[in-house]
């Protein structure tokens, strides 16, 4: 069963969907290999394109729906995607810049959507003229031939560049086996096991995507959390029973900045799987989140392009504070030195990895940036840190973004992770700008909670309080909105190329 909201669909309810949707899309012309683009929240429908696409054999690709009219035209230009299915009330914000020959299927808003979101009630019906997705889906006769299966094509971020399609290969016989049992140790997801799993990270993401899939290939009853809200989640968590929830560290924060009469007013003690990723946990939060949810919160490492090579548990976490864990199954991870050679444990260098259980991939109609990418069979997005002599991982910095001030290496992350951490703080970047006599020094760009009272002083405090002076930002500004990449992530290239326009 999907539950949203007071909505609920079965499994076989919403898998003769499938089957028809997957007669439609082939009606459509739909080839084996095509993609087939997606803007949804997380809906019935998600699955519904999802299950079905994959059906054919072809990848669906999922667009954040925060993207407007030129951003979209470009993915479905890339991609190559023919086929859109899109909610109804984010048509308005992307339908200037739909290539004409873009077949357009549209999903009537639900309630519980258009309530989170504010959505008026305009906006969230089918314009008229266009094809309803519902109508359009139960037009068809089931689809009787077994199932294909392909992997979703995610588009990265894009900090360096324009965002790049990362498109799986076909998955040998040997790696679907090794693929769930990955799964079941980084997500903890098994089949038939009595499972409630809550999702509330957008599945256009990667890996809320991918934990989203295995849950409903699993059979597991899924409750989707329209958007994150930390009381909410308790609630929740409460309401369901719910037994797995897969979260990010700004997610723990907001968590535990909830007073201590709403913490203890829900009873959690179903939980029994909590896994978090995305970006490293400072170990104070961490620590906090166990004392309080108890030895069920692991954490894992990985990126769309390889998979989730790494993994660690809450005694592990206890053990080694900061670590993001060490391989697991299937998992490579090396790191290297400028020169192409090995580090030594505890030498900081560039991370190449992968997860052997899933297939290797290419960047959509970019194979020099795919060859720019490996090492040795292995990957790197960019990720500096090392390898203690136990052989847990610990992350420093993405490369592009470590400050070299006065010759001495400084990583943002580190500072990121002791400032989100000040109350009053909703987000923050921080980041090098020139410097005359040093080179580069530090800025950090606050996006601060509503009706907090900070000032460029008191940040500076909080943090010389915890850490070395050289690590404390000279500058600091607070902004209403930090900007985001395609991925929710913080666009922090738009934040730091100003300072650097004129530099020579």
């Amino acid at each position: 069963m999907i539950i949203s909201g007071e909505r609920r669909i079965g499994y076989d309810e919403i898998h003769a969907r499938i089957r028809r949707a997957a007669s439609g899309l082939r009606g459509l012309g739909l080839a084996e290999g095509a993609p087939v683009a997606m803007m949804l929240r997380n809906d019935f429908a998600l699955f519904e394109v999802v299950a079905a696409s994959a059906a054919l054999g072809s990848p669906v690709v999922p667009i954040n729906w925060h993207l407007k009219a030129e951003e979209v035209r470009y993915i479905l230009t890339d991609s190559g995607a023919k086929i859109l299915v899109c909610h109804a009330d984010l048509l308005p914000q992307i339908r200037a810049g739909l290539p004409a020959d873009v077949r357009l299927l549209v999903v009537a808003t639900p309630p519980e959507l258009a309530t989170t979101f504010e959505i008026t009630p305009d906006m969230i019906e089918v314009p008229a003229g266009l094809s309803d997705w519902d109508s359009w889906r139960d037009g068809h006769p089931e689809m009787q031939e077994p199932p294909r299966r392909a992997a979703a094509m995610i588009y990265t971020s894009g900090t360096t560049g324009m965002p790049k399609g990362v498109r799986r290969r076909p998955m040998q016989p040997e790696q679907a086996a090794a693929s769930e049992r990955m799964g079941a140790i980084a997500y903890g997801i098994k089949p038939n096991d009595n499972q409630v799993v809550l999702i509330n990270g957008p599945m256009y993401h990667s890996a809320p995507h991918s934990y989203g899939m295995l849950a409903f290939r699993s059979g597991c009853t899924i409750v989707l959390q329209a958007r994150f809200d930390a009381e909410e989640l308790l609630a929740l968590i409460e309401r369901h029973r719910v037994t797995h929830v897969h979260m990010v560290p700004t997610m723990f924060v907001r968590l535990l900045r909830l007073p201590d009469v709403v913490r203890q007013r829900y009873d959690l003690s179903s939980l029994r799987f909590v896994v978090h990723g995305a970006a490293p946990c400072p170990p104070e939060i961490k620590r906090a989140m166990i004392d309080w949810w108890g030895l069920v919160i692991n954490e894992y490492f990985g990126s769309t392009e390889t998979g989730i090579p790494v993994w660690h548990s809450a005694e592990e976490a206890l053990n080694k504070p900061g670590t993001v864990g060490r391989a697991i199954e299937g998992g490579i991870v090396k790191i290297f030195r400028e020169d192409g050679s090995l580090c030594g444990a505890n030498e900081i260098g560039e991370i190449y990895m992968r997860q052997t259980a899933v297939p290797d991939f290419d960047y959509h109609g970019k194979a020099q940036a795919r060859a720019e990418a490996g090492r040795d069979g292995l990957v790197s997005v960019g990720d500096v840190g090392y390898l203690d002599e136990d052989g847990y991982l610990f992350l420093c910095d993405r490369k592009r973004d470590m400050v070299i001030s006065g010759g001495v290496n400084i990583y943002p992350a580190e500072i990121e992770n002791v400032l989100i951490a000040m109350p009053g703080v909703r987000d923050c970047a921080v980041f090098g700008i020139p410097d005359a006599e040093y080179g580069e020094r530090l800025c950090a760009c606050i996006e601060p909670e509503t009706d907090a009272q900070l000032s460029p002083a008191a940040v500076q405090a909080w943090l010389r309080e915890r850490l070395a002076n050289f690590k404390v930002p000279k500058v600091v500004q607070f902004m209403d909105a930090l900007p985001r990449e395609a991925t929710g992530k913080i666009f922090k290239r738009r934040l730091r190329d100003p300072y650097w326009a004129n530099q020579p």
